[in-house]
């Protein structure tokens, strides 16, 4: 069979998922579509406004699709296509699961914040922690989103329009997305901005098809088939890999963008074409991205030693354009990896702000009160600047995948909640439980413990969280579901 058929094998089970998990995720959760949403209760022409489902749509992808599903596919591409298997099957039963059920319980609960959702679900101290733990990812997604388009529009501009500059730029701009109303910047520029970001991903995958290159050509009999460990460091695939790939497959920043959505959608009816889809679809760009590093580099030591000597994915990502698009269609790819990263960081700190808004209860209405909030958050994001990218994407990588976990276990108790099975929501719970524990153990950031120590405290964590998880199942029976009323 050609190796090119399993990349369009991929792309359609990844469509399939959407038609078929989709639908079960909708059945699961029972949305109503007569329910008042809060766009319409709620209007305040800042944050509660109701919009086009093709605009939400939009939206939502550029949110969520930032330079995480670029990056991290890349990145993970060094383990070989086990990399492939994860961005396929983790965003059918994982992250479409997690963006669906984040979105729509917080559509339930008028568009709270992820901290707000969590605490309904699973309690006051849960609440209380995701409140420090979700400010303090969105911060470091605010800081890894704007230096890395910094660093790739500093390489393609004159040498006055340094780093710096570029860093100047993005803030500013950040700044003002971050405080105008929802429809006056992000609404009016994502349309666009998604037509550069498909042209990107149609563009690299028809330039690796019509130049004829070998696709997965690290993959025979003769070096381990498809399940092998490429990493040209010997890194474990379990649990690197799963953090690596922060986002294509699974993400909990998902879960801190879906409330800016739940306040704009006009139904409930609409909850699955734009939390499962945009995750489907984040879900097909990351599997581009990993295809690309399979496929245009012929070795696991040759893509290492582009990313070596870039110091980050960004190199990858300018070489392959360049290659396979031209001078013209190449600057469009980069300017789309761009972009991407800078529509995730300027609702990032807009996420951030509403957040801070619910545990305050500072209405943002007002503009003033908007600028009490965001300036300091942009003083923060600014010094964190400062700190070396490789470290800041090991901490937020690790901090999006605990998020995830805290999510779907929050998903699965409202699932429990309504009498549901939950098992769809518990058992990636426990996995993604069991892996940023491992993780974190074994991480040159964390602990640095012995493989297999860690390993075994991971495995060890994730099951009493799942014993008292179903210890509690009586307990989540006898709570009255909230549905806060609009």
């Amino acid at each position: 069979m050609p190796s090119i058929v399993y990349f369009f094998l991929a792309v359609a089970v990844l469509i399939l998922g959407y038609a078929i998990y989709g639908n079960v995720a909708e059945r699961l959760f029972g949305p109503d579509f007569h329910r008042r949403v809060p766009a319409s209760a709620l209007n305040d022409g800042v944050d509660y406004i109701s919009l086009p489902t093709w605009k939400v749509f939009l939206i939502q992808l550029l949110n969520i699709a930032g330079v995480g599903p670029v990056f991290g596919p890349i990145l993970g591409a060094l383990y070989g296509p086990s990399a492939l298997l994860w961005i396929v099957f983790g965003t059918i039963f994982a992250g479409g699961m997690h963006d669906y059920f984040s979105g729509m319980i917080s559509l339930r609960y008028n568009g709270k914040s992820i901290p707000e959702v969590v605490g309904y679900t699973l309690g006051g101290g849960f609440k209380q922690f995701m409140r420090v733990f979700s400010l303090v990812l969105l911060v470091l997604v605010g800081v890894v989103f704007v230096t890395a388009p910094a660093g790739i529009l500093a390489s393609l501009t004159p040498d006055w329009a340094n780093f710096r500059f570029w860093l100047v730029i993005i803030f500013l701009y950040y700044f003002l997305a971050t405080i105008l109303p929802i429809d006056v910047i992000i609404a009016r520029l994502y349309p666009l901005f998604a037509a550069v970001l498909l042209i990107m991903a149609v563009g690299i995958s028809a330039g690796l098809i019509f130049k004829g290159y070998n696709f997965y050509n690290w993959v025979s009999p003769d070096i381990g088939g498809p399940f092998a460990n490429f990493h040209p460091q010997g890194l474990p695939i379990w649990p690197l890999m799963f953090i690596t790939i922060a986002c294509g497959a699974l993400s909990g920043f998902h879960a801190t963008q879906s409330p800016m959505m739940a306040r704009c959608l006009s139904s409930e009816k609409h909850g699955r074409r734009v939390f499962y889809g945009a995750m489907v679809a984040e879900g097909i760009i990351g599997l581009v991205w990993a295809t690309a590093g399979l496929t245009f580099y012929n070795s696991p030591e040759a893509l290492a030693a582009v990313i070596k000597a870039g110091g980050s994915p960004a190199a990858v990502v300018k070489e392959v354009s360049l290659a396979l698009l031209g001078s013209a269609g190449g600057v469009l790819a980069i300017l789309g990896v761009v972009i991407l990263p800078i529509t995730s960081g300027d609702t990032a700190f807009r996420a951030s702000r509403l957040l801070v808004a619910d545990l305050t209860g500072l209405s943002q209405a007002s503009p003033q009160k908007r600028l009490l909030i965001a300036i300091p958050l942009f003083l923060i994001g600014i010094v964190l600047c400062n700190i070396d990218f490789i470290i800041i994407w090991r901490y937020f990588s690790w901090a999006n995948q605990t998020l995830a976990s805290f999510m779907l276990w929050a998903a699965a108790a409202y699932v429990v909640r309504r009498g549901g099975f939950h098992w769809l929501l518990t058992l990636p719970a426990s996995f993604m439980t069991a892996t940023v524990i491992a993780y974190i153990c074994v991480a040159p950031e964390g602990f640095t413990l012995p493989y297999g120590l860690s390993c075994s405290i991971g495995l060890t964590v994730a099951a009493f969280c799942l014993v008292w998880f179903l210890a509690s199942l009586a307990k989540f029976r006898r709570n009255i579901l909230l549905e806060l009323p609009v």
